[in-house]
C-alpha cells in the first residue's frame, strides 16, 4: 500500500505545476493543500520505512498544514521548492553519514562492489545533490520573480527534462566506464 501512494505522489508531483497552473482559477489553495497533505498523511501512516521517509512527510504535512492556515495563492509556487530541498536533504546526508544513496541503489543489484564503483557512485550523489541545490534554486528563483505561467513551464517541463537528461548521461557514462573498468 506504501507503493500505491509512493506513486500516487510521484504522479502528483508531476502534475502538481498544471493542476496549480489551472486550479487556481477554480480552486481553493486550502483544497490543495488537503489533498497534498492527504496524500503525504497516507504515506506517512503506511510505513515510511526507508531513511529519510518520515521526515521527508513531517515536513510535506507541515507545508501542506502552513499552506492550508494561510490559504495564500502564492505559497502553492513554492512546493517544488521543498521536494528539491528535501531531496538535497537526502542526498546531502547520505553523503555525510553514508553510505551515499546512489552506492546504496547499486547494492541492490551488486552487493559487492568493487572500490572503484564505490567512489564513482559517491561522486555520482555529490552530482545528485547539486542538481537538486541548483534546480531548488531555479524554482526558488522562479517562485519569487517570474510569471505563473515560467514557473509552470520550468517545474511541469523544464525540470523533469533536465533531470531525465542527468538520469540518461549518467547511465552512458556508467556503462562506459564499466566496459573501460
Amino acid at each position: 500500500m506504501s507503493r500505491l501512494f509512493g506513486l500516487v505522489l510521484a504522479l502528483a508531483g508531476l502534475a502538481y505545476p498544471f493542476a496549480v497552473y489551472f486550479g487556481l482559477q477554480r480552486l481553493s489553495p486550502r483544497l490543495i493543500a488537503g489533498l497534498l497533505g492527504g496524500l503525504w498523511l497516507a504515506r506517512l501512516l503506511t510505513g515510511a520505512r526507508r531513511p529519510g521517509e518520515r521526515w521527508m512527510a513531517l515536513a510535506a504535512l507541515a507545508f501542506c498544514l502552513l499552506l492550508g492556515l494561510a490559504g495564500e495563492p502564492r505559497l502553492l509556487r513554492w512546493y517544488p521548492v521543498l521536494l528539491n530541498g528535501m531531496l538535497l536533504g537526502l542526498f546531502g546526508l547520505s553523503l555525510k553519514y553514508g553510505p551515499p544513496l546512489v552506492e546504496r541503489l547499486a547494492r541492490l543489484r551488486e552487493p559487492q562492489l568493487p572500490a572503484q564503483a564505490v567512489r564513482y557512485t559517491r561522486r555520482v550523489t555529490q552530482v545528485w545533490a547539486l542538481f537538486f541545490l541548483g534546480n531548488g534554486l531555479t524554482a526558488a528563483a522562479l517562485t519569487l520573480w517570474a510569471p505563473l505561467s515560467w514557473w509552470t513551464l520550468y517545474n511541469g517541463l523544464i525540470a523533469y527534462l533536465l533531470m531525465g537528461l542527468l538520469f540518461a548521461g549518467e547511465w552512458l557514462l556508467r556503462q562506459r566506464v564499466r566496459r573501460l573498468a
